[in-house]
């Protein structure tokens, strides 16, 4: 009893002198001994290069027309660093994978516990040490899911509406919520699945397979599996990790959006006209573009 009265006076009189000594260096000061972080940023152009599945510029086909979203959120479930054009899928250094689950079936994307950001948000933040040091050239990301806004057309009036986008590989969905309205799925989707609401209104179907554009400038060295949405993007400068930083290292993804949101035209004026017949054929990005900065 006498050594634990003896411990506890010493811990009360260690606290005092440190909450009233003016040498605050008497006390430990955890945060200030923090670990680097590698932080990865989303951002949404609309300005930033439109590209096809191979990464090569593409404008809007003849009898087709297209929209920048605005884009509030994204889900992204892979995220992977690669040294060279031949670094194959997987074979590079692995930054992020988020949950799966089988309770649809075949093993598929959780949405229920993925994780989302916004524009020029933080969507992952984990300390350097656990990222192998190296020379990275290539980015890839399988992404999940988007949402945003679109302008439509409906019997000559201009209304804003809120897409759902599961561009996934495979995502199970139990439900969701857009602008309040829920949406009951319980199972898996594959890619292409949508849903839609403006004023209350609301609308979901299943986009045809291969119809999301998915950028892959190393498509002859590197392809990616058809519908796994691997979006792959190259550092302008490449990324060299050396394994001794001492300050955080921020990769903002830089995604384009530019005319990503396209339908083909029944009537001829630029406008999404769904009750008109206009088909959508297109919500997939259109390019990756990843900065270094600190």
């Amino acid at each position: 009893m006498k050594l634990l009265k003896s411990l506890f006076l010493l811990s009360v009189l260690f606290f005092y002198s440190c909450n009233n000594n003016e040498d605050i260096d008497c006390c430990i000061d955890l945060e200030s001994e923090s670990e680097a972080n590698l932080i990865i940023k989303l951002k949404f152009d609309p300005n930033q290069e439109r590209l096809n599945n191979i990464g090569q510029p593409a404008s809007v086909p003849v009898g087709n027309a297209a929209q920048s979203p605005t884009i509030s959120k994204m889900s992204a479930n892979y995220i992977e660093f690669a040294q060279d054009a031949l670094t194959g899928l997987g074979d590079g250094e692995i930054i992020f994978e988020g949950v799966k689950t089988t309770a649809g079936g075949p093993e598929a994307i959780d949405f229920q516990n993925a994780v989302f950001a916004g524009n020029n948000e933080v969507f992952l933040s984990v300390p350097l040490s656990q990222v192998a040091p190296g020379d990275y050239n290539w980015v890839r990301v399988s992404l999940a899911y988007q949402e945003g806004d679109i302008d439509l057309l409906v019997n000559g009036v201009d209304y804003t509406g809120t897409l759902a986008s599961f561009v996934g590989y495979n995502t199970y969905v139990s439900s969701f919520n857009l602008n309040g309205s829920t949406f009951s799925v319980n199972e898996n989707k594959l890619q292409g699945f949508w849903a839609f609401e403006t004023l209350g209104f609301t609308s979901q179907g299943q986009a045809p397979p291969g119809a999301t554009t998915v950028p892959n400038p190393l498509f002859d060295s590197s392809p990616i599996p058809q519908g796994s949405c691997v979006v792959t993007g190259q550092f302008e400068n490449g990324l060299t990790l050396t394994g001794n930083e001492i300050e955080n290292v921020v990769v903002t993804l830089s995604f384009s959006i530019n005319n990503s949101f396209e339908w083909t035209e029944v009537n001829a004026d630029g406008k999404y006209e769904p009750e008109a017949g206009e088909q959508v054929v297109d919500m997939g990005l259109r390019g990756l573009k990843p900065m270094v900065s600190n």
